[in-house]
């Protein structure tokens, strides 16, 4: 029989890794802030937890997936949080994208208790969540993370389930992804306003450089929301500001320059002051559309 798995944070992303886990046979236990997500996963089979504790009471595999650094820290050491009932023997599995030294400090933490904590942060955006298709980068005991396995295999491609390295490095591995990812975005963004400008079907443009070298998933699934004006929330603006703010800390920690994604994190930045938090972060070609004076779907 398969392990009892713990599910904490049942969010946009959460919910249907947690789904997947339950369609491939893993009993589950679910615990999240909102209620709504919880009852619709216990009506689908999952058992239901009333705290992080209890999740902690009743599972050894435990897979949180939360918004940010303190949110996960309050999971693991806060009142009624999962390290002040953890059994011997348990692995945490934090998929959550949050700062390498809490990452670190967490695993250290969860030894003290006779736990295991791995960082595996995911990349595939809700699309992936959903289709159980997402990039896994872990960082963590190399034993929990063959154990767990199975585990990380039903919620991503297993191809792409791979361990990085010790404590950290799969939340490392995140900023190196979300910085490649932002400078791509801005380019293939200010690409199309280049096209715009110049008064060449943007759709046709991105038709060509897919057939080339320039080819990319973020100019085939970005830019298709770009020239839609589709901006439904597959990945939020103001966490990808969060993942931004993380970039910048971790390389003023290691000293390591970084001036392109600098630029990146300002126009995200500027995307979330605009009020466009809340939408997919493509939207951050709109930044660059309102600063060439480029007429745009801001539905």
């Amino acid at each position: 029989m398969a392990d009892i798995v713990g599910f904490i944070g049942l969010g946009l992303m959460g919910k249907p890794m947690a789904k997947n886990l339950l369609s491939r046979g893993f009993p589950l236990v679910v615990h999240s802030r909102s209620p709504a997500p919880v009852d619709e996963l216990v009506a689908a089979g999952a058992s239901r937890a009333g705290s992080p504790a209890e999740v902690a009471e009743r599972a050894t595999r435990i897979v949180t997936m939360l918004p940010d650094s303190p949110d996960v820290e309050r999971v693991l050491e806060g009142e009624r949080g999962v390290l002040s009932a953890v059994q011997r023997g348990t692995i945490i599995v934090d998929t959550s994208s949050i700062s390498p030294a809490v990452a670190r400090r967490l695993a250290d933490r969860a030894l003290t208790h006779g736990a295991v904590m791995l960082d595996a942060p995911v990349s595939g955006g809700e699309i992936g969540a959903i289709n159980a298709t997402l990039s896994i980068m872990a960082g963590g005991d190399a034993g929990a993370f063959e154990t767990v396995r199975p585990i990380l295999n039903a919620m991503g491609n297993p191809e792409r389930v791979l361990r990085i390295g010790d404590s950290g490095a799969g939340q490392l591995c995140k900023v190196c992804n979300q910085m490649v990812i932002g400078g791509t975005l801005a380019v293939v963004s200010e690409a199309f306003a280049l096209a715009m400008k110049a008064g060449i079907d943007a759709g046709r443009v991105r038709d060509a450089l897919l057939g080339g070298f320039a080819a990319s998933r973020v100019l085939e699934v970005h830019g298709e929301r770009i020239l839609k004006g589709n901006y439904q929330p597959g990945f939020r603006s103001r966490l990808y500001a969060k993942d931004y703010r993380i970039a910048a800390e971790t390389q003023a920690a290691l000293e390591s320059p970084a001036p392109v994604s600098a630029v990146v994190h300002q126009l995200v930045t500027a995307l979330v002051a605009a009020g466009r938090g809340d939408q997919d972060y493509s939207a951050l070609a709109t930044v660059l559309f309102d600063l060439g004076g480029i007429s745009w779907n801001r539905e």
